[in-house]
């Protein structure tokens, strides 16, 4: 008999060739794609992979992206660069992207994620490609390894937790604050290593690279996955992106009565929000913190620099100058999405506005790049403020939206973006 199911549910049956699974089973599951960078890839599976003298299953489904060491800055990074580069080109993978951005903005801005897939990725925010209803999450070296040359991995069926979003978001509140919010309500194991799914009215109104906010922070809340089941957005996204295979929207879709765990929130209601020093589960109202100065304002990460982010920072600071004291650095997501934002007139705003561009790639974020000075106050667009994570020990590092992060840019302390936005 036919048991209801959830989205998780539904991808994970049919990536391991069954009609139905069970919550707490373990199944074998055939991946469709595996992503690694120039940080978890080569450099750790290339003497994996000679020592067993193995060969990678299919080199069609393996994406690298060179993104976290570029430009390279020192020796150790030109190595790891240069490993990774020449291990691309010795196996002559066809699927490389080298310093064009963050591999989880590239890799759906090149068409390789689609609803139904099933992923992994050797990245924590690998998560960000259940946006487009595709069950994608993070895993280690030595169970890439695995993927690589066997093409699957086993996983256990999760729970399903439902955020339900009812209502639309005000202007200048983002889906960084739903997802802050979240985070600070349940805190950073509030996911359980579970399945999530984001729905209601104020879902359904973001989005695709909003949405891909929601599921690359459901690593912040502890989950495996962050699911957004498809619909029209997802279909015009990738239309655009050059996807032309048929794509059945209407069976990515949890069943109406399929058992999960749901919570409610009220859109309408959220006002912007910041997390302070040293965790995103630090997540109150930006009122909290309004008046805190700030030294350095940083717009990046694959979380806080897509184009839609570059546009919420630009209709902020159109027209204006940073504050004295304040250094506001910009460091796209994407080359893709620097172009379009040049296009558009929203790269020249935010260098009129005083703003010193980096390198499309994970930069700051990821603790390279040098661009946070030891002792600052910083307000970031990243996903994560743990201590010395963006590289200064002694930085003391606050979380917001790009809107947030510009507004405070634009003061010189914590500022409520609605009130510039006024």
């Amino acid at each position: 008999m036919a048991v209801a199911q959830t989205l998780a549910q539904k991808l994970i049956a049919a990536a391991c060739g069954r009609p139905q699974v069970e919550v707490g089973e373990i199944v074998t599951c055939d991946v469709d794609l595996a992503m690694f960078h120039d940080s978890s890839g080569p450099r750790r599976l290339q003497p994996m992979l000679e020592d067993l003298g193995a060969t990678l299953w299919d080199k069609s489904k393996i994406v690298l992206v060179i993104d976290h060491y570029v430009p390279e800055a020192d020796d150790e990074s030109r190595r790891i660069v240069r490993i990774a580069r020449d291990w691309a080109s010795a196996q002559r993978l066809p699927n490389v992207y080298d310093s064009v951005g963050i591999c989880h903005v590239v890799l759906p801005e090149h068409g390789h994620l689609r609803p139904g897939m099933f992923c992994v990725g050797g990245d924590s925010h690998s998560p960000t490609g259940g946006a487009f209803g595709a069950y994608m999450f993070g895993i280690g070296s030595t169970e890439m390894l695995g993927v690589a040359v066997s093409g699957q991995i086993w996983v256990k069926v999760p729970e399903t937790l439902r955020m339900n979003w009812r209502n639309r978001l005000a202007p200048g509140v983002t889906a960084k604050d739903m997802m802050l919010h979240m985070i600070g309500r349940f805190g950073m194991n509030g996911g359980r290593y579970q399945a999530v799914e984001f729905g209601g009215e104020a879902v359904a109104a973001l989005s695709m690279q909003e949405r891909m906010t929601l599921s690359n922070m459901s690593a912040e809340f502890g989950s495996q996955v962050g699911l957004v089941a498809p619909d029209d957005v997802t279909l015009t996204y990738l239309r655009e992106v050059g996807v032309e295979s048929d794509i059945d929207v209407g069976r990515w879709q949890s069943d109406p009565d399929a058992r999960a765990e749901d919570y409610e929130f009220d859109a309408a209601l959220l006002a912007p929000q910041v997390a302070a020093p040293h965790s995103p589960a630090n997540t109150q109202d930006v009122s909290t913190f309004t008046g805190v100065p700030v030294q350095v304002a940083y717009i990046g990460a694959c979380t806080g620099a897509k184009l839609e982010d570059l546009r919420a920072a630009a209709s902020v600071l159109r027209g204006r100058r940073v504050a004295d004291g304040v250094q506001l650095v910009v460091a796209p997501a994407s080359r893709r999405d620097q172009t379009r934002a040049a296009e558009e007139g929203v790269m020249a705003v935010l260098e009129e506005a005083g703003a010193q561009l980096l390198a499309t790639s994970c930069g700051a974020c990821a603790g390279y790049g040098g661009s946070i000075p030891e002792g600052s106050t910083v307000i970031s667009s990243t996903a994560r403020n743990f201590k010395g994570r963006m590289g200064a020990e002694s930085a003391s590092v606050y979380l917001g939206s790009p809107f947030t992060v510009a507004a405070s840019a634009l003061r010189g302390f914590i500022t409520d973006p609605r009130e510039v936005l006024a």
